[in-house]
């Protein structure tokens, strides 16, 4: 009986050292989920925008909504798939690009790069090439996208504050 407790015990402790050992990727998700709320602000050209982040798909994925004034309404989707943070941004434009997440030491800024898309025509068409999300503080956060079309990069900057 001795035995079967102390096999009892080990197999506990394992278990649970496996649910709270967090890979960096899944360190990185559960940061990136501050974000869940809503947020307003400008945009480059002192235009309002507002975006939502919210859970999804049983706390699988974080989904982020841009509504402007115009065309540039888009939706990304944050997830993990193994040892890497992927974002899919569903662009205006009609493509989808996947990007992979660097992440800051401290945790604060969230680099994604391009990876490949889902409706490109040809290699060089527009398509978001980098996001940059830095946490500035729990009420304030910067969202930076470059689009790249041909060479060309066009960068617009999101400053938001969080709404209560």
């Amino acid at each position: 009986m001795k035995g079967f407790q102390t096999l009892f015990a080990i197999v506990l402790c394992t278990a649970a050292t496996l649910v709270y050992a967090q890979s960096p990727a899944q360190k990185s998700f559960e940061q990136l989920r501050v974000l869940e709320g809503n947020w307003s602000g400008k945009n480059a050209q002192d235009m309002p925008v507002t975006v939502s982040f919210h859970e999804t798909s049983g706390g699988s994925a974080l989904m982020s909504e841009i509504q402007a004034h115009g065309p540039e309404n888009m939706i990304s989707m944050f997830h993990l798939d193994n040892d890497r943070l992927m974002m899919t941004h569903y662009c205006a434009v009609g493509n989808q690009p996947r990007m992979v997440a660097s992440v800051s030491p401290d945790g604060k800024t969230f680099k994604f790069s391009y990876l490949d898309a889902t409706n490109l025509a040809t290699p060089d068409a527009g398509h978001m090439e980098y996001a940059i999300f830095t946490l500035v503080d729990a009420d304030h956060h910067t969202e930076e996208w470059i689009f790249e079309d041909h060479g060309k990069e066009h960068k617009e900057v999101f400053q938001l504050a969080r709404t209560k």
